[in-house]
């Protein structure tokens, strides 16, 4: 009998502390120093912002929250979109769920009675998309996240189908990678070239062209220069516009 402190790796397959080892099988302990424990805890903290927002607004209804580069998401369905009030009051509800340290338990139902369930609780959008993924044990394990912004997203990705309210957020092993974390976004925000742009009178974008730079003076005089040398540099080593 053994159990993972995160979770464990058993022939090679990444799963959650509720699975008892009942036969000899090769075993390797995930913690969340490991790149697949920090995703355990970044899928975690999805599911404790969709725990979040239930108790907050629980007329939403969850869809989908993946983990990705450095964080993760999670859709909802809602009346109206989330504002950025909401999102501070999110996040606080999942700091406050977190220190409750509720276990996290897995049960494994027939995907039919699984379908069932969630379709009686009136969560269509999970019914769809009911999948095996691994957790951490316990919500107190999810100390060092926070939520990022929020947007618009369809559906499945189509534009056919509804709009989703698509919170972002992200999550970390400790709480000076977040802090590191934070503070290279806040580097590259003051770096933005849209920042720089508008603060040195180079150009701007307006919102009524996305995409497009609309050149100020200063801005057009630079961008000659680089042009100018750039075609110096392709002639003198015999290449072609």
């Amino acid at each position: 009998l053994a159990k993972a402190a995160l979770a464990g790796k058993i022939n090679g397959k990444v799963v959650d502390t509720s699975f008892v080892i009942e036969q000899d099988s090769p075993l390797s302990i995930i913690t969340a120093k490991d790149a697949d424990g920090l995703e355990v805890i970044r899928h975690s903290t999805a599911h404790l912002l969709a725990y979040a927002v239930k108790e907050l607004f629980p007329d939403a209804q969850v869809t989908i929250g993946p983990v990705i580069e450095n964080g993760f998401y999670y859709d909802f369905s809602y009346k109206r979109p989330f504002t950025p009030e909401d999102l501070a009051a999110i996040e606080k509800k999942m700091s406050e769920l977190a220190s409750k340290d509720e276990q996290v338990v897995r049960r494994v139902l027939p995907r039919d009675e699984a379908v069932s369930y969630f379709k009686g609780l009136g969560e269509n959008y999970k019914a769809e998309i009911i999948a095996p993924i691994p957790h951490v044990p316990s919500t107190g394990k999810l100390k060092h996240f926070k939520l990022m912004k929020v947007a618009g997203a369809y559906w499945r990705g189509d534009h056919r189908n509804e709009m989703l309210q698509r919170i972002y957020g992200t999550a970390w092993a400790s709480k000076d990678e977040l802090q590191q974390y934070l503070h290279r976004l806040e580097e590259a925000e003051k770096r933005d070239h849209r920042k720089l742009g508008r603060e040195l009178d180079l150009f701007h974008i307006d919102e009524c062209s996305p995409g497009t730079v609309f050149w100020h003076p200063k801005g057009w005089s630079v961008w000659q220069q680089v042009e100018q040398y750039m075609r110096k540099v392709y002639q003198d080593n015999g290449s072609q516009e």
